[in-house]
């Protein structure tokens, strides 16, 4: 049900917040927004805040390509969800919404991500199906030095109950503050990295997933420092340590919410899976390379995608395989048939959460719209394998590069199609910009830029 503004109203009056924070997820991966005073939250819910139209072409280093479509003559809205509402416990004058953009026609901006995933959702109604999801993010605590660098915030091995309790006073406020947005977390893990940390939190409706992913990282982002670090969610900020994914789990479900249509305890081939499962398997994996552009989009994002890096280097699924580009979690013996899910592994921190898991539904439905199959399941590292192995199986290597992976994005006419021929060109101009600037410039400017940035 949506919350009625004057709802919001009437909770803003009863706080002491006097900012309230509309914000959205660029092209680029970046969070931004603006913020209004609460005294006139009504109409600001029904008119939105206007906002410049070239800023949906910004890139991650603030700058508008002058390729990009936007100029600086015209305007959006950024309306928000009501259902997104929530006073922040982190900054408690402060509250937040996550917001469509919207022209002055009142009909979504073809470039508005958060449409795109809206747009995806109902075309898988339309099908009889409702997706669940959740972003499972791995990111690092860190300090800052003196020349702009960082460092890991602790030298723990990974899984150590010295991790945990290095960390603790700083996961738990952290845990604390989602909880008190609706974000329910499920488990937490130091990781193989020093100072990388694990928050799992529990799945939801899709666009819910994709808004609580932007509450996640702001939520990390603003406590770290409270304890003197910075929450990092960068693909890979330190080349000799683990890189940092995003991994997405999903499962679709019919629409009365009461039958996990992935799972089939009677599958044949032993691994718990539906006939449709295995389809959207297939669609996924076809379309890999220009998911990546999309789920894996920064020029960082390919140091993480190597092989033997516990992410996904080769367009291989298998069962509790973690080096599977489509991972399928062994089942909870409490609860076999609605814990079924798929784990997509390349998606990292820096990703567009709306456009990520929009484009892994357009996949996904183009596997069961023509029903295609799934190969055999990999129960070996794809990186183990001999070339002709890999060869005789049809296993092949994932783009290595941003620039590769677009290409791969803008030659897969069905994500094209999804994403609409005014999102796809600004987008392909936004990443070929930021491939273009960080190929300018060292090592050391691409670490740090990303450490800061997402």
């Amino acid at each position: 049900l949506t919350m009625n503004p004057n709802e919001i109203a009437r909770k803003l009056r009863a706080s002491d917040v006097q900012l309230v924070r509309f914000l959205y997820c660029d092209f680029g991966g970046v969070i931004r927004g603006k913020a209004a005073a609460p005294d006139r939250i009504v109409n600001h819910i029904g008119d939105g805040l206007g906002l410049a139209s070239a800023l949906l072409s910004m890139t991650t280093l603030d700058v508008i390509p002058p390729e990009a479509t936007n100029t600086l003559v015209g305007e959006v809205r950024l309306v928000p969800d009501p259902d997104s509402f929530v006073i922040l416990p982190y900054a408690t004058r402060n509250a937040q919404m996550n917001c469509d953009l919207i022209g002055l026609d009142h009909r979504p901006s073809p470039l508005c991500p958060r449409s795109f995933l809206k747009r995806m959702v109902a075309q898988l109604v339309e099908r009889g199906f409702i997706m669940d999801a959740a972003f499972e993010n791995e990111w690092y605590l860190a300090r800052q030095n003196s020349d702009g660098s960082f460092s890991p915030f602790d030298r723990t091995p990974g899984l150590s109950a010295t991790g945990m309790e290095s960390a603790e006073p700083i996961v738990q406020d952290i845990i604390t503050a989602l909880l008190a947005q609706g974000i329910m977390v499920e488990q937490y893990a130091p990781e193989l990295g020093p100072g990388q940390q694990e928050i799992s939190i529990r799945h939801t409706p899709a666009l819910t997933a994709a808004d609580h992913q932007i509450s996640y990282r702001q939520t990390c982002r603003a406590i770290a420092p409270k304890h003197n670090a910075v929450a990092i969610f960068a693909p890979k900020p330190f080349l000799n340590e683990a890189g940092s994914g995003a991994h997405i789990h999903f499962s679709l479900w019919n629409k009365a919410r009461t039958r996990n249509m992935f799972a089939d305890l009677k599958d044949p081939a032993g691994n718990g899976l539906s006939k449709l499962a295995y389809h959207f398997i297939a669609g996924v994996l076809k379309h890999l390379p220009g998911l990546l552009a999309i789920a894996a989009p920064t020029v960082n994002s390919y140091r993480r995608l190597q092989p033997r890096a516990w992410s996904a280097a080769f367009n291989t699924w298998g069962i509790d395989n973690r080096e599977a580009a489509i991972r399928v979690p062994s089942r909870y013996w409490s609860d076999e048939m609605d814990c079924v899910n798929l784990e997509f592994k390349p998606s990292d921190p820096s990703t567009n959460p709306y456009l990520a898991l929009g484009a892994l539904i357009a996949a996904g439905m183009d596997g069961l719209d023509q029903q295609l199959e799934a190969p055999p399941p990999l129960d070996r590292e794809p990186g183990q394998l001999s070339d002709e192995e890999r060869t005789e199986r049809g296993i092949v290597r994932l783009p290595a590069s941003l620039g590769e992976a677009l290409d791969a994005l803008e030659r897969d006419d069905l994500l094209c199609d999804a994403l609409g021929s005014a999102m796809t060109q600004e987008y392909l101009v936004v990443k070929h910009a930021e491939l273009k600037a960080f190929a300018e410039k060292d090592t050391s400017f691409e670490l740090q830029q990303h450490s800061v940035k997402f």
